[in-house]
């Protein structure tokens, strides 16, 4: 061989095949786990073979050019499409829809032909014959060869079938730009296995140049699984933030199944004592809804609950491809404490501290409701300003702590005597105050009363034997004594002012 011959071989096959080394190593390293990684690297390092028989039959007899063809050149050629449809149909996720008796099985039904072909003596395939031009030996262009061609061509068409599929069914932009980067190395593809392989170039270009299509498709797959890897690598440099996030944050799929939590999530979930697929089963309807529907979620308030464990949490939820698959990324702030806050704050703002009674401003409110019903109905409204006698000595001698159960026992003493007859509020310090929508009848309001401070008495002389407390009631009712709940208070305070003076001149 000259030295013009070997540096020309080392232009037209050593590159190529140095190249394709480096990808199937390159793509190999970057996760030998992965099954797309895999498969590229098969494809790079069979377009390696491809070239490498090229190289060894240009250096060998022209003798050995057909058998070389047939069992190297053809076997590989057979077996790069089944790898290439795999690494497609794995790569936009299609797979998840076949039977699994099928995938990957299918794409490997031609590994049988080749063995055939080996074991008789590659009879199955058409030996080409071969010319000598310069320093190349070129196949003959006949019928056999260009019917070669056109299969290998319509199977090259064929990769754009999962693509298009893959491409019209995505929802992401990201991932639709990768599969039209393939797609458009398809048509590149195709292209240049056309220009190279229908057309004799003695003389110019090497025998069998349409291999060289081959290096185009793995340079296009190459780039394509590297902005691959960059989108998940970009995804996990957001992981310390998903695992650090206070807030839960759980990533589901579209049949609610669970496949990732972050420590916030896992804690407050594992309160509800859930299976992997229970969570989206506890949430609302409509929003399960539009979770399957992908719309976009802000701040959706609702309740979860498990038997007795309850949370009140705001939803939020978008759409993330994780291993090209659509899933639910599903935030969860818990609002419960914030919720109980909130509910306190306005509770506290119409009831009282201490007793948990309705306020001033709340009681008066619902008294002048009560009276209007009252008035239109013609019913009878009685009310009852109720002060504990000698509640100072109570806590001078006990102290305050003493004086506020007493409060609170006051209250619940009243509450159970009215019922849902009417409504009981602490006014002030030791004052109370309540209205019944109760009949005219003196004795079973003095009754009432009496049954009260009855009940009080009872108790403090129970806990307080040396005090003398008791309860000093001021009665008034509408219509008789006022028609509005200023009228009403002033003569009820008045009356519990008589009781006061008259038992303090006993």
């Amino acid at each position: 061989m000259e030295l013009k011959e070997a540096f020309v071989l080392l232009v037209t096959h050593m590159i190529p095949i140095l190249f394709l080394a480096y990808m199937a190593t390159d793509i190999l390293l970057r996760n030998k786990r992965k099954t797309e990684h895999i498969l590229l690297s098969l494809i790079a390092f069979c377009f390696l073979l491809m070239f490498v028989e090229e190289y060894v039959r240009n250096q060998v007899p022209i003798e050995y050019s057909s058998i070389l063809s047939a069992l190297w050149l053809s076997s590989v050629g057979t077996i790069i499409p089944g790898l290439c449809f795999h690494f497609l149909i794995k790569f936009t996720g299609l797979y998840k829809s076949w039977p699994r008796f099928i995938y990957p099985y299918i794409f490997y039904v031609p590994i049988v032909f080749v063995i055939m072909n080996t074991f008789i003596g590659a009879e199955l395939v058409y030996t080409q014959d071969f010319f000598e031009a310069g320093m190349w030996k070129y196949p003959v262009y006949n019928t056999n060869y260009y019917i070669a061609m056109t299969v290998g061509t319509i199977i090259d068409c064929m990769y754009l079938i999962p693509l298009f599929i893959a491409k019209h069914r995505s929802k992401l932009e990201e991932q639709r730009k990768i599969y039209q980067q393939l797609i458009i190395g398809v048509y590149v593809a195709i292209t240049l296995n056309i220009v190279l392989g229908y057309f004799k170039y003695e003389n110019l270009l090497p025998p069998h140049s349409y291999i060289y299509a081959g290096i185009v498709w793995c340079y296009f797959l190459l780039r394509t699984m590297k902005q691959y890897d960059f989108l998940n690598l970009y995804d996990k440099r957001y992981e310390k933030l998903f695992r650090l996030n206070p807030n839960a944050i759980v990533l589901l799929d579209f049949q609610g199944k669970v496949h990732d939590a972050n420590p916030a999530a896992t804690k407050l979930l594992g309160r509800l004592h859930l299976q992997q697929n229970q969570l989206f089963g506890l949430l609302d309807k409509s929003l399960q809804e539009q979770l399957l529907h992908e719309k976009q979620i802000r701040d959706y308030a609702m309740h979860i609950s498990n038997e007795d464990i309850h949370f009140f949490v705001l939803v939020n939820a978008d759409y993330v491809m994780v291993d090209n698959e659509m899933h639910i990324l599903l935030i969860l702030q818990d609002m419960t404490l914030q919720k109980q806050y909130q509910s306190e704050i306005e509770f506290l703002a119409y009831h009282d501290t201490l007793t948990r009674l309705p306020n001033r401003r709340l009681f008066t409110n619902q008294l002048e409701a009560a009276i209007e019903v009252c008035q239109r109905d013609h019913q009878t409204l009685t009310i009852l300003l109720i002060d504990v006698d000698h509640f100072k000595s109570l806590n001078d001698t006990y102290g305050h702590q003493c004086g506020d159960e007493l409060l609170q026992a006051t209250a619940q003493i009243l509450q159970q005597a009215v019922g849902d007859k009417g409504t009981v509020a602490r006014i002030g310090g030791d004052e109370f105050v309540l209205f019944m929508k109760e009949p005219d009848f003196e004795q079973q309001l003095n009754d009432f009363t009496k049954q009260l401070q009855s009940t009080f008495e009872a108790y403090t002389e129970a806990k307080y034997p040396d005090l003398s407390l008791s309860l000093s009631v001021g009665m008034s009712q509408f219509p008789k004594d006022g028609n509005d709940e200023q009228t009403l208070m002033h003569q009820a305070d008045q009356a519990m002012y008589e009781m006061k003076r008259n038992r303090k001149f006993r």
